[in-house]
């Protein structure tokens, strides 16, 4: 046999067994992610109780805590970011100071076979990450004067606040990226951070589209984020395929119950919720009646005409979800470093250029959520505009955590852990003589 034909049966054999091995694997999801702390939880040096059943239907042994959720997405169109980009804009740090910060990308990198088939690169995801710490622990006035409130009304004079955030799950399927961060002092109240990845894409299961979906729980409340990129396509119709999409990531998801099997499985089983993502739905009007009331700003008559309006309006697929007032221009499509949008004629490479719309959203589930800011940013690093929103999130406190929480956060406790390391180390110098 020639060299030639060996190598077509060698394509011809290892092609469908690449794909497989691809399509088993976003198909099942990997639990594993990236932390600035072990996601392991027996490493907890002190356990915290949980919540039986008695517990939680006792009132009077649990109180609720507010807490603050910044969470947004943005389709950076295989960009990688630059040394100049505005992360304190984008993550309205000079303004407010949130507990919890949720970043979801789409198109971290080109979807092009190499990176959806191939395995995912992650210099990209961490000079995004870099990026988002130095801004997120960046000291600013106002989150000085925010830190000296919650050093006022500690429990505890011992208690120092700490002032930096840390990075409890980051994610990446191909283009799909998720970062969750949390401000350190609640660290020790994460408990059972997992993923769940999604794909929805090519073969109905590479992972060009689809989501990335994690969890965890602070205190006694369970939270699940999704980000998401669903089916594109501005033709009538299309929106089937992301209503699919948005069926099969609802269906499909999936997280460990845990070792007392009482942790939630599915996405909508969890306390709080919220999806965000490049959702892909448009606007069902002619293009050119679309770019007209767009350089009007009548942005209710668009949103009349939008495709996932009418889905949470019907409430079939999405029942019992909600979205905030849309006060902002649509995110897509832009001229790249530009504030203007394509246009609605052919292209001279023959290329239909895309109309203007809400492609970019944030949604959520359940009770237990209020959204104070839904807007969207102005970095024109891609054809699509980031969005963000804050909202403020109900979490249950068992009332017997407030003073391990007072203990956790001392200089009584830093006192005994340094204490308990300096002992290890003298046992270890000890047995090795």
């Amino acid at each position: 046999m020639s060299i030639s034909c060996l190598c077509r049966f060698h394509d011809q054999v290892m092609w469908p067994r690449l794909v497989a091995n691809k399509f088993l694997r976003k198909r099942l999801g990997s639990n594993s992610f990236v932390a600035d702390f072990p996601s392991n939880d027996e490493e907890t040096l002190i356990r915290i109780p949980s919540l039986d059943k008695q517990q939680s239907l006792s009132h009077d042994n649990k109180e609720t805590q507010n807490y603050k959720v910044f969470a947004s997405t943005w389709n950076v169109g295989g960009v990688a970011p630059t040394e100049d980009i505005d992360m304190e804009d984008w993550l309205h740090t000079p303004n407010t100071l949130c507990d919890i910060y949720v970043l979801g990308f789409q198109e971290i990198v080109p979807l092009r076979a190499s990176n959806v088939l191939g395995s995912e690169n992650n210099k990209i995801f961490t000079k995004w990450n870099s990026l988002i710490r130095e801004a997120l622990n960046k000291k600013t006035p106002y989150q000085d004067n925010k830190l000296r409130k919650l050093q006022s009304i500690s429990p505890d004079n011992d208690v120092q606040i700490s002032p930096g955030f840390r990075c409890i799950i980051c994610k990446q399927m191909v283009g799909i990226f998720i970062s969750v961060w949390i401000r350190s002092d609640l660290r020790p109240y994460i408990r059972h951070p997992s993923v769940s990845c999604v794909g929805c894409g090519i073969m109905g299961c590479l992972g060009n589209k689809g989501s990335v979906s994690v969890r965890f729980q602070l205190y006694e409340t369970s939270f699940c984020f999704v980000c998401s990129h669903l089916a594109s396509g501005g033709k009538e119709g299309d929106e089937k395929y992301r209503n699919s999409d948005v069926a099969e990531i609802l269906s499909r998801t999936s997280f460990p119950r845990g070792p007392l099997l009482n942790l939630p499985r599915n996405i909508l089983d969890h306390d709080r919720v919220i999806l965000l993502g490049d959702l892909n739905y448009r606007i069902s009007l002619p293009e050119a009646t679309t770019r007209l009331l767009v350089e009007r700003s009548e942005w209710n008559v668009l949103l009349e005409n939008d495709q996932l309006r009418t889905e949470l309006m019907q409430g079939q697929l999405f029942e019992g979800w909600n979205e905030g007032t849309i006060k902002f221009a649509p995110t897509y499509k832009y001229f790249p470093n530009s504030e203007h949008y394509y246009g609605c004629i052919r292209g001279k490479n023959g290329k239909k250029l895309r109309s203007p719309a809400w492609c970019d959203r944030i949604i959520w589930c359940g009770r237990g959520l209020k959204q104070h800011l839904y807007a969207r940013g102005e970095s024109k690093l891609s054809d699509h505009r980031p969005v963000k929103a804050i909202f403020s999130v109900e979490v249950r406190v068992l009332r017997t955590l407030k003073g391990i929480q007072s203990f956790f956060l001392s200089e009584r406790f830093e006192r005994i852990t340094s204490h308990f390391e300096m002992s290890l180390n003298d046992c270890f110098l000890c047995s090795s003589r």
